[in-house]
């Protein structure tokens, strides 16, 4: 087992002589007198005696003037990692021998009473460098770096091709394997800078990272709130690189060595206007949300793409490592949704998700916990994977073209062979808000408002969402429906009440009865005394209903 040194540097009484800048005499590890730390002994002038002792030492370590702990320590485990850590070994159970506080740093196999310190200290006190006997919450040490836990992990460098100043002790990655202890200059006695996580690079190898705006945005904190990089004195994101989120020493999400165990708390602690542009914090705060304060350590990396146990976080539709600004069209996935998993039209996983709509099915398609339709229908469906399936006899065209040729109502761009995402429709309210589905003060998280009451006035404002692509002035003209003006105008029945906005399974609609998205809203609407409520279509804007609404009855040659 070998430890790192540089130049050793001897200190005798009455000489004056230049020190290295790489020596262990300018660092908080010279505990001795002369040391320029906090911690430092009362009047014990030698340096390298708190660590090494040319006699008597512990004959299986380098010249080691400590005992072992022999402590038992509680060691990294997380779901997603491959590694299996042993007790501390090799240089690890070294530094721990001060480093766990247990023992005191005075006590040496040299002296044969402990070496006093100022203010009376004895044990390394309470703080970021006191690791204690938990090590859960630090990076895993002690594990055998091997080419088939590369290989098993999938984004780890092969040890073959790692170079120094990173190294491994007998195959282990080890303490020293990015600290060495007589050696300061790039701070935290690391082996090298970590300035965009070079030091990480050394082993990591993430996918879509290269591309990814946590690896390259020059975005910096403006001192409000939380301070994000409240362990490293970088200034930018890209600056701190992985250390945006993971904390590799007494990190309080343990698992994945995040920063915050909250885990939005790592996404909004700079999603919140005071580091990124986008303030997803405040679209939080709106009535309608994804929620992910209800949920915490219900997200796993290695989740299946199907959400069995219902839970809503920022990582499932976020790869915090292959976010990027990339731009896309319907219905192909923006860079924000870059690396993420879904669901595909067929009702299988897919990594990554190619399409928007893919990520929206991880939850709203087959998942056991899927939220309810808001409207009860004729025909209900809650399943969104089939109510935009393209056997469909009407939806709108999210997963494909729609199926009504003649549809005059569009607003350019918009036409009978557009796409259009789930997030045109869901997503934050308001001018100037980031897109996607965080937070609206409309129901459902729409993006305009949407009256779905009976008897709502119509207005340009109560049906929004609608005019946003259908034409309001085309449509009150009866130009596509005869009787659009007395039905919204005249009587005040919602869009909602007739219309379903996703669409209808093929397992249980007709093409004879619900196209054109309808599927009435049975709060609305009754039974027309038949035991029915359907729409007949009889072609090109021709067709009747059978039903009663607002006590009228309706039926083949019956007048409103």
């Amino acid at each position: 087992m070998k430890i790192k040194s540089y130049i050793l540097v001897y200190v005798f009484a009455g000489l004056s002589i230049i020190v290295s800048p790489q020596s262990v005499v300018n660092t908080s590890h010279n505990l001795s007198v002369s040391g320029t730390g906090s911690i430092k002994a009362n009047s014990e002038q030698e340096i390298c005696i708190f660590c090494h002792t040319p006699h008597s030492a512990r004959p299986d370590s380098p010249l080691w003037n400590k005992n072992d702990p022999g402590t038992f320590y509680n060691l990294y485990s997380s779901p997603t990692s491959q590694s299996v850590p042993d007790q501390p070994t090799g240089s690890s159970i070294l530094c721990l021998s001060c480093h766990d506080g247990t023992i005191a740093l005075g006590n040496v196999l040299s002296r044969i009473s402990d070496i006093d310190f100022t203010g009376g200290l004895t044990m390394l006190p309470a703080g970021h460098t006191n690791l204690n006997t938990d090590l859960s919450d630090d990076h895993p040490v002690s594990f055998q770096y091997s080419a088939s836990l590369a290989a098993a992990d999938g984004q780890l460098l092969d040890p073959a091709i790692i170079t120094p100043p990173v190294t491994l002790e007998a195959g282990k990655l080890e303490c020293s394997s990015c600290h060495d202890p007589h050696n300061n200059v790039f701070g935290n006695f690391l082996v090298l800078s970590n300035q965009f996580s070079e030091l990480c690079y050394k082993c990591h190898d993430r996918d879509y990272w290269s591309s990814s705006s946590h690896n390259n945005s020059v975005s910096g904190w403006n001192g409000s709130g939380t301070d994000p990089w409240f362990h490293s004195s970088y200034p930018t994101v890209a600056e701190n690189s992985c250390e945006n989120c993971h904390n590799p020493h007494g990190a309080e999400g343990k698992e994945n060595l995040l920063n915050f165990i909250q885990e939005e708390n790592n996404c909004l602690v700079c999603h919140n206007g005071n580091v990124a542009a986008t303030d997803i914090y405040s679209q939080l705060t709106k009535p309608y949300i994804h929620n992910v304060y209800g949920y915490n350590l219900a997200h796993s990396p290695s989740e299946d793409p199907l959400v069995v146990s219902m839970h809503v976080e920022c990582q499932d539709c976020h790869n915090p490592h292959a976010v990027n600004s990339a731009t896309a069209a319907a219905p192909l996935i923006s860079g924000a949704l870059s690396g993420t998993m879904g669901i595909n039209t067929g009702g299988s996983g897919v990594v990554p998700a190619v399409f928007e709509y893919e990520v929206c099915f991880r939850c709203h398609a087959e998942s056991p916990g899927r939220p309810g339709s808001s409207t009860s229908r004729a025909i209900e469906q809650n399943n969104t994977r089939l109510e935009f399936d393209s056997g469909n006899p009407s939806y709108h065209p999210v997963t494909a073209i729609g199926k009504n040729n003649d549809s005059p109502s569009l607003i350019i761009p918009y036409t009978e062979n557009s796409l259009i995402y789930c997030t045109d429709c869901h997503s934050s309210d308001g001018a100037g808000s980031p897109a996607g589905p965080h937070g609206s003060n409309w129901p459902q998280i729409l993006k305009l408002r949407y009256e779905t009451a009976d008897y709502t006035v119509e207005s340009p404002e109560a049906y929004a969402l609608c005019y946003s692509c259908h034409s309001r002035s085309s449509i009150l003209s009866d130009i596509s429906f005869g009787e659009h003006w007395l039905h919204i105008v005249d009587q005040n029945t919602p869009c909602n009440a007739c219309h379903d906005p996703h669409g209808i399974s093929s397992s249980q609609g007709t093409f004879s009865n619900n196209t054109h998205l309808i599927n009435f809203d049975v709060g609305i609407v009754q039974s027309g005394g038949a035991g029915v409520i359907i729409f007949v279509d009889q072609g090109l804007n021709s067709g009747y209903c059978m039903l009663r609404c607002h006590g009228r009855g309706h039926g083949p040659g019956m007048s409103y």
